[in-house]
């Protein structure tokens, strides 16, 4: 086994308070594809109008048909052996919260209790009009299965995630644990994320701030690369190794 991973897991297991925080290119594990990587989903689609609370104001349509495919399609996406593996670090204490900027449930698939997820999730959909109404995640994957898409029963308009959209504020009760972990860990794992959208890519400059390391696994550079005390390129080899130390 690469010394460089028996590392990082002694990195780990030294640590008083490790958090990870996820991006798109932990999911692409599983078969779901990342947005801004070399064949991410935003070479195939116009990046301005899937996740825009403007454009969705003015096409909801748009959303569902672009992202149904990896949201509303969970079944086909299995945890990969980087959550499972999060997971079990988890189980055995040395992984305190588990920060993601996705919104596939894949963490909590895996396993991990501790999921903050400060982009939002699509665990419930309401109407943007219409106050009161919501309507859970299951419901919405049938309707969505059968080309349709979810409305609200009281002004028929096509309800929204409760994902955050570019345009509107991220969950405040999420983005304040996630800075609260991030102010106290002494390690972060940045994982399969670019750090290119703010505010969640702030979060490992406020680690640093507070004396945290951080180790970086990603397939393409980062602004903080140079401040990484480890720096990996994959993350499937990364996380079986990680798998294998664990499990001993």
């Amino acid at each position: 086994m690469d010394q460089k991973i028996k590392a990082l897991y002694q990195k780990i297991c030294d640590s008083k308070h490790c958090v990870a925080l996820s991006g798109a290119g932990v999911s692409t594990l599983s078969g779901i594809r990342d947005f801004r990587g070399k064949n991410g989903l935003y070479q195939e689609f116009d990046a301005s109008k899937i996740f825009d609370i403007d454009y969705f104001e003015h096409d909801p349509s748009y959303y569902y048909k672009t992202a149904g495919e990896f949201i509303y399609n969970a079944d086909a996406y299995p945890a990969s052996i980087v959550h499972t593996c999060l997971s079990e670090l988890e189980k055995k204490g040395l992984i305190k919260a588990i920060i993601t900027q996705n919104v596939d449930f894949l963490h909590q698939k895996g396993g991990a209790l501790h999921v903050i997820e400060v982009h939002g999730s699509p665990a419930v959909h309401y109407c943007m009009r219409c106050s009161g109404i919501r309507v859970p995640f299951n419901q919405v994957v049938e309707i969505v299965k059968k080309g349709m898409f979810p409305v609200c029963p009281k002004c028929n308009r096509i309800l929204k995630p409760a994902i955050t959209f570019f345009g509107e504020r991220l969950p405040l009760e999420a983005m304040r644990e996630a800075e609260s972990e991030a102010s106290l860990c002494d390690l972060m794992l940045v994982l399969g994320t670019s750090l290119s959208v703010y505010p969640a890519a702030a979060l490992p400059e406020t680690a640093l701030r507070h004396g945290a390391s951080i180790v970086i696994v990603n397939n393409m550079p980062t602004s903080l690369d140079r401040y990484a005390l480890m720096k990996f390129d994959e993350l499937q080899p990364v996380f079986e190794g990680l798998h294998m130390l664990c499990a001993q």
